[in-house]
């Protein structure tokens, strides 16, 4: 990734403020009460308000983005809330992480660029051991009209970056479809998820 991509999240991240607000995505908290905690990773994590809620459930949790500024934050986060995780910050080709490591992924609003998403996915999913869970959120293509009426929800503005139900059918094809869908949903997270959107919801285990 570019120097350019790296200092647009450091400077995002560098307010005083929550860019997306200190509490969980209302998706990942429904799903992750439902299973037993393990070890988890949460790729793109920024600020840390996933990672922190997942490790008060007692999951042990790893975490990484590209941004420093992202990873203080959340280190800041935990402190807050007396817990702890281990977040990197890097690419993920250069992080550490092992075949089978993890119990469960969570791909929040996870927009890579469109040029390495599908191969960043399937990286991802071996991490994974068999049964693993995958709990996935992320704005749809069709929010592009959505963007358009309303700056204020967010998002990338590029098509190629936005997903389909075809483009994770695709990238998660060794995994039972719990739920997939395309949905339009309220958000208000922070300062930049405010309004109407259209998302991806999937929920898979690996087979």
């Amino acid at each position: 990734m570019n120097e350019a991509w790296v200092d647009r999240w450091n400077d995002r991240y560098r307010t005083e403020e929550f860019a997306y607000g200190e509490q969980p995505n209302n998706y990942l908290k429904e799903h992750l009460e439902k299973l037993n905690p393990g070890k988890i990773l949460f790729p793109a994590e920024g600020e840390g308000r996933n990672a922190v809620f997942a490790a008060k459930r007692g999951w042990e949790v790893s975490a990484f983005d590209i941004s420093l500024e992202g990873k203080n934050k959340a280190l800041q986060l935990a402190e807050n809330n007396q817990v702890s995780i281990d977040y990197q910050v890097g690419e993920l080709e250069t992080l550490n992480y092992k075949p089978e490591q993890f119990d469960a992924l969570a791909l929040i609003y996870a927009h890579f660029p469109a040029a390495i998403k599908s191969s960043y996915h399937k990286i991802l999913s071996a991490y994974l051991h068999k049964g693993g869970i995958v709990i996935f959120e992320a704005f749809s293509k069709n929010h592009l009209g959505y963007l358009a009426k309303n700056k204020n929800v967010g998002g990338p503005k590029e098509i190629d970056m936005l997903f389909s139900m075809e483009e994770i059918k695709s990238d998660f094809a060794d995994f039972e479809i719990i739920i997939l869908e395309e949905k339009e949903i309220e958000l208000s997270e922070g300062l930049f998820h405010n309004g109407q959107g259209s998302v991806i919801r999937f929920v898979g285990q690996k087979k």
